[in-house]
């Protein structure tokens, strides 16, 4: 038998226990309010939410935020060099700053969120976009590790 033949069958802990997930997606509607609010650019947030993603590697979230930023009309090309956004001239300041920022959060436990991360983003973005793309990156790694630790499907469909 295979290792996945043998492993006990993931509980999805969002069906387990609703209330918990319910207030997970109450939140995600405040902190979109907040990037709305913020004047943070619709498709930056959804690089934002790839970006995590990405780099959490919960490919349940990928094709969902992926498929959303070309929905809202994202360039495919941004999202094909995001993981080398730093490389590349295809992301604004503000852009770069969140990016920035939403990376030292997702991998605070690399370093924590270290001033030069900080201050660099502080100094493009305003206290509400700070505090938005905080919240942000807060929520989606919460709900990249609900998608993995539930082992969510990902069909080629």
């Amino acid at each position: 038998m295979t290792e996945s033949e043998t492993e006990k069958q993931r509980v999805n802990i969002g069906k387990q226990h609703p209330t918990n997930y319910k207030a997970l997606i109450a939140l995600s509607s405040t902190v979109e309010e907040a990037t709305t609010a913020a004047g943070l650019d619709p498709l930056l947030v959804e690089l934002l939410k790839i970006r995590t993603s990405q780099i959490n590697g919960c490919a349940f979230c990928l094709k969902m935020h992926t498929r959303d930023a070309l929905k809202k009309g994202e360039n495919p090309d941004r999202i094909a060099v995001l993981p080398a956004w730093a490389e590349t001239d295809y992301f604004s300041e503000t852009d770069r700053a969140a990016l920035r920022l939403t990376e030292a959060i997702t991998r605070v436990s690399e370093g924590h969120v270290g001033d030069e991360d900080y201050n660099a983003a502080a100094s493009v973005l305003t206290a509400d976009q700070v505090s938005a793309v905080a919240w942000l990156s807060t929520l989606m790694n919460a709900f990249n590790r609900v998608a993995i630790t539930s082992r969510y499907p990902v069909t080629g469909n």
